[in-house]
């Protein structure tokens, strides 16, 4: 994930905090939760490649470095 820093007013951060403590959730995944909202209401289109969505994902398995260009792992596959 990355970080972001943004200004907001006195009241929006108490209200901010006051419903963190009051759901239990924390500011961060309320604040993503609202922007994804707020984004898809605009219907906003994003034409990035699946790495730009899935990059926080991606490397996060382990596995043989060659999987996609050596053929011998294909060897035994579909018997």
């Amino acid at each position: 994930m990355y970080n972001i820093t943004i200004k907001i007013p006195q009241v929006v951060k108490e209200k901010l905090q006051a419903y963190s403590v009051n759901k239990g959730v924390s500011k961060s995944e309320i604040v993503r939760t609202a922007l994804l909202e707020y984004l898809e209401k605009e219907d906003f289109q994003f034409e990035g490649s699946f790495l730009d969505i899935a990059g926080d994902i991606a490397g996060s398995e382990e596995g043989p470095e060659d999987l996609s260009t050596n053929k011998k792992y294909l060897d035994n596959l579909g018997k």
